[in-house]
């Protein structure tokens, strides 16, 4: 199976800076994207970042210039560098990895995968 695992959460003063890490395990040969959303209470989940395995980048326009989201191919693990953060965006974040392909077989998963979570809380 497919393990997303997330660490780099927790509670920052507004201006100031976090890191998330996501580290990706089991019968994996690549992924083609990795991504982070996050949902704050009461609204729906919402895409932040996105990279692909070609390093191209997608952000939500209230994180542009703020944030900023990375991978390493070899560790499988997936960065989001949150700078300037704001009050607004406390959220509990979450990984997602898409267009999984298997090791041996090279079946392409057909569903994403999801990481549990972990909070981020920006307030003085």
């Amino acid at each position: 199976q497919v393990q997303l695992v997330e660490s780099g959460g927790g509670l920052v003063q507004p201006g100031g800076s976090l890191r998330l890490s996501c580290a990706a395990s089991g019968n994996i040969f690549s992924i083609n994207t990795m991504g982070w959303y996050r949902q704050a209470s009461g609204k729906q989940r919402e895409l932040v970042a996105a990279i692909t395995d070609g390093g191209s980048t997608n952000y939500t326009d209230s994180v542009k210039g703020r944030f900023t989201i990375s991978r390493d191919l070899t560790k499988k693990t997936v960065y989001l560098q949150m700078n300037s953060l704001k009050p607004e965006d406390t959220a509990v974040y979450y990984c997602n990895a898409d267009g999984v392909r298997r090791r041996l077989s090279y079946i392409l998963d057909k569903d994403g995968y999801w990481g549990q979570g972990t909070q981020v809380t920006v307030s003085s």
